[in-house]
């Protein structure tokens, strides 16, 4: 009993079960001596020493002879222990009172031991004698303390109280040692966790409460030691043990480190869990709820080591991975609600695996990372069509005649991807995710409009107008996709599409200024009148740009070909009527022609395209008619139906036509008298307005 107390403290691993311990024999043949290797020991010992309890009481009564002091009390124990390891296990479940009542086998003697030795079958794994050999030694040291015995000696009285509490704690550090290894051999023990039950019961049955003993130093002495609470606490550490076990690469090793990791996790927590399930169940009373104690502490400690984990996570695809596992892959058949788990391991009851602070900082860290990285993507987009398509002009294809882009298919693809992925970890978050697309988008494409702009500007390239009509067709699917598909409203996006399409019309207005006006500038020159390669050079020229808005989605098509329409029309009559040329009656005549054949092509070439302002027509009609007309009297019938054609038409105006036409000053105020009428109203609106924008040269008044 002089032993030093620290040396019992020690924590040997748990033994493997042998391959012929699959059943318990019964109590006379644990007792031959073909029966001792350690596990058999254990239980045989464990069995012998449930039954002599009583006849300890007994013995003890007799040497103090102080009956009932330092003794069991008469109470019985909850297990008794028959012929098959599934006979045992049904008498753990069947309660205190109905085992106690047949415990058959005949009690035998136990022997006092030193602490040494109590310690030994500690080590050994012998915890059923060693608790009686404890059980004996705490008892005896009670009657010893109620005998007064230590009273001139009390430190001896401290010293086998602490010899006691320091055995049941090696005991209680067995007992975690075992629980522990449970789940870490290949091979289960079932008869070490079923004698551990015995152990429990045992010890729970003779320290009923805490109330029975009093004195200095005495406090540990027959108080419950829970170990029940120490088996659950070891389950709790087994589990956390396990988790932290799991391999995990470091970022720098692999890329998709998290996503490797959390598979592992996913395979060796579920194979532990089938392993209780299927066989460390079985070893338990239903009253111990094993499965239930072995998810909730898996829970516990998953739970822990993925609030760590979150800690430590910035990249978006890391956010996304422990995201998407939390919501979609943990209660799924993927893992712990896999069938072949069911119906042992249940979920339902679970809390929170991350709790609601650490869900939202996750999610608000995602929404911040995903915002770098949708900015990226749409980068990407406008990278490619640069350096893949406008660099290399390449043409945009043609798909049910209109020219097509994929710029936005890509921008819906990518909204319509993060969506579907933020919205399948939660609703709220897929909506955070809608939002930071559409500001990012709001933000995009200016840029986009910018670098086009600058782009086109830079160099005379063949393929911007047939781009100019694929992006603005890409914008009408995109603000469509995004009402039907997205349900979104798309009132400031169409006001920014809006400004980017009116800067890319006046970018093409003005390549049509550049192409077309040396042409235009020629008219009623020397070169242009004794042209004779044919007046359809100004319609080929602008036939170049308007023929690709054939291509371009209505409206907008029609209404840049209706612009460029009137644009060409009107440059037209403003070259002709400031004209200030002196010509003959033969120049006239040809001039005349000209203009009216060139007016045909030009009207013909924009009706064919699509333009529906056949409205402007006649307006180079009408002046080459007054340019050419050789009666005086008939001039005045032309300039009338200039005028009710064109109510906008000015004095100017029609003075600079008779100029042309070589009228002097008497005859040209007279037939402004006669032939011009100003309209109260213009009727057509502004698009029937012609001569408004044309700007009148100074001609010296007659009047």
């Amino acid at each position: 009993m002089e032993s030093d107390p620290r040396g019992i403290t020690s924590e040997p691993a748990s033994p493997m079960k042998s391959a012929g311990e699959e059943k318990i024999e019964d109590a006379s043949e644990l007792s031959s001596p073909t029966s001792h290797s350690r596990d058999s020991g254990f239980f045989e010992r464990g069995f012998k020493t449930m039954l002599s309890i009583r006849k300890s009481k007994q013995s003890l009564n007799k040497e103090k002879g102080n009956e009932g002091t330092g003794t069991w009390k008469g109470k019985r124990l909850s297990l008794r222990f028959s012929k098959s390891y599934k006979e045992n296990k049904t008498a753990i479940s069947s309660g205190v009172e109905e085992v106690s009542e047949k415990i058959a086998a005949e009690p035998i003697q136990g022997k006092p031991l030193s602490v040494m030795e109590i310690n030994e079958l500690i080590q050994k794994r012998q915890l059923l004698e060693a608790f009686a050999s404890i059980k004996y030694l705490e008892d005896e040291t009670i009657a010893e303390r109620d005998a007064e015995k230590y009273k001139d000696n009390p430190q001896e009285f401290v010293r086998k109280s602490k010899d006691v509490d320091l055995l049941y704690n090696s005991i209680t550090n067995a007992i975690q040692s075992i629980v522990v290894g449970t789940l870490e051999h290949p091979t289960l023990e079932d008869t070490m966790l079923t004698a551990l039950v015995t152990l429990i019961a045992l010890e729970e049955a003779a320290h009923p409460n805490a109330g029975n003993t009093a004195g200095p130093g005495s406090d540990l002495l027959g108080a419950p030691r829970k170990w029940r609470e120490n088996w659950r606490e070891a389950i709790n550490e087994s589990a956390r043990k396990r988790v932290q076990k799991v391999p995990m690469a470091s970022k720098e090793e692999e890329s998709s480190w998290l996503d490797l990791h959390l598979g592992f996790l996913q395979k060796h927590v579920s194979k532990d869990l089938l392993k209780v399930k299927l066989s460390v169940k079985k070893c338990y009373p239903e009253e111990y709820q094993v499965c239930d104690m072995y998810v909730e502490a898996f829970h516990k400690a998953i739970a822990s080591h993925l609030q760590d984990l979150s800690q430590r996570l910035v990249e978006f695809n890391e956010l996304y991975t422990l995201l998407d596992w939390v919501a979609n892959t943990y209660h799924s058949e993927l893992f712990l609600g896999h069938p072949d788990l069911k119906p042992e391991v249940k979920t339902e009851n679970l809390s929170l695996l991350l709790t609601p602070a650490d869900w939202d900082k996750l999610k608000n860290d995602y929404i911040t990372s995903a915002k770098g990285k949708i900015k990226s993507y749409f980068g990407n987009i406008l990278r490619l069509e640069v350096t893949e398509k406008w660099e290399k002009e390449v043409h945009p294809e043609v798909k049910e005649n209109l020219y097509h882009s994929s710029l936005s298919f890509d921008i819906q693809t990518i909204i319509g991807e993060h969506m579907k992925i933020s919205g399948a970890i939660s609703g709220s978050l897929g909506t955070k995710t809608l939002e930071l697309c559409l500001a990012e988008l709001h933000e995009f494409i200016p840029r986009f409009g910018e670098e086009f702009v600058a782009w086109s500007t830079a160099q005379d390239s063949p393929i911007f107008v047939p781009y100019f009509a694929a992006y603005v067709n890409s914008f009408h699917d995109l603000v469509s996709g995004l009402e039907t598909v997205f349900k979104v409203n798309t009132e400031e996006l169409q006001k920014i599409l809006a400004t980017l399409t009116r800067n890319f019309k006046n970018i093409f207005l003005n390549k049509l200024r550049t192409k077309a006006q040396p042409l235009l500038k020629k008219i009623l020159t020397k070169d242009w009148i004794l042209a004779t390669e044919g007046p359809d050079s100004l319609a080929s020229a602008i036939s170049q740009f308007s023929e690709h808005l054939q291509h371009m989605r209505e409206p907008t098509g029609q209404e840049l070909l209706r612009d460029v329409h009137k644009y060409v029309v009107r440059e037209y009559v403003m070259q002709v009527i400031k004209s200030r040329r002196k010509m003959n009656r033969e120049t006239r005549q040809q001039v005349s022609k000209k203009m009216n054949q060139e007016a045909t092509i030009l009207n013909n070439m924009f009706i064919d395209q699509g333009s529906d302002s056949d409205w402007l027509l006649s307006a180079i009609h009408h002046i080459a008619n007054i340019i050419g007309e050789k009666k005086k009297d008939k001039i005045k019938e032309y300039v009338k139906e200039l005028c009710q054609d064109y109510p906008d038409v000015r004095k100017e105006h029609i003075l600079a036509v008779l100029t042309l036409r070589g009228l002097g000053c008497t005859r040209r105020a007279a037939i402004i008298r006669q032939g011009y009428h100003v309209l109260e109203s213009l009727d057509g609106g502004e698009g029937s307005r012609l001569f408004t924008e044309i700007d009148a040269p100074v001609i010296i008044s007659c009047f």
